[in-house]
């Protein structure tokens, strides 16, 4: 088995090797708006929960080159956002969403995603995703340090949800008519394969 440290490493290095071990990860497709109104709308696999009392996620945006990203920035200026978890049916337009574009140009539009509003936040969601979470900003965190290009930590309470009624009965999501998608590394992407169950121990 080798043994590696990651401080000998290139950041590029460090990459590789954490999203190819770290597999399968949710996908978060975000929205945030601008200071000018643009409805942004980007896809992020360091996504995960935190808390369910008070329901919280966590969602990590790494820097490019030492600057925020389009998503990080709105969610700090207006301490709003929403989640929507990709599935088999969204996945292609959720992934045009990834182009880079300038700040004022909406990936929405470019994607032809349909924004929806929301109920408790200004900020819209879109009507494609069978779940999308409502999010207030809980805590923020700038994460890395001087010589590396760090990334911006955000943890997001959830003040509203939206789910499929055919896919939610008696407080139970059925997983395989969600369809959630998950990330590999490079350009691959898994389905949810077969499903078994193991017992806790009491």
């Amino acid at each position: 088995m080798l043994s590696i440290d990651p401080a000998l490493l290139s950041e590029r290095e460090n990459y590789k090797f954490l999203i190819g071990s770290i597999i399968p990860r949710p996908i978060a497709f975000v929205t945030t708006l601008s200071k000018n109104g643009i409805l942004n709308g980007a896809p992020f696999s360091y996504f995960n929960i935190v808390s369910s009392n008070p329901p919280m996620i966590s969602l990590s945006i790494q820097r490019r080159e030492g600057q925020q990203k389009d998503t990080a920035r709105n969610i700090i200026d207006s301490k709003e956002f929403v989640i929507h978890i990709v599935d088999e049916q969204n996945v292609e337009k959720i992934n045009q969403t990834a182009a880079s574009l300038p700040p004022h140009q909406s990936e929405i539009e470019l994607a032809q995603l349909t924004p929806v509003e929301s109920v408790k936040i200004s900020v819209p969601g879109v009507k494609e995703a069978k779940i999308r979470m409502e999010c207030s900003l809980e805590h923020s965190l700038e994460l890395g340090g001087v010589d590396s290009p760090g990334c911006d930590l955000f943890i997001g309470r959830i003040v509203h949800l939206h789910i499929e009624s055919d896919i939610y009965e008696k407080g139970r999501i059925d997983s395989k008519g969600l369809a959630a998608v998950s990330r590999l590394a490079g350009h691959n992407y898994a389905k949810i394969g077969e499903i078994f169950e193991i017992e806790r121990p009491n």
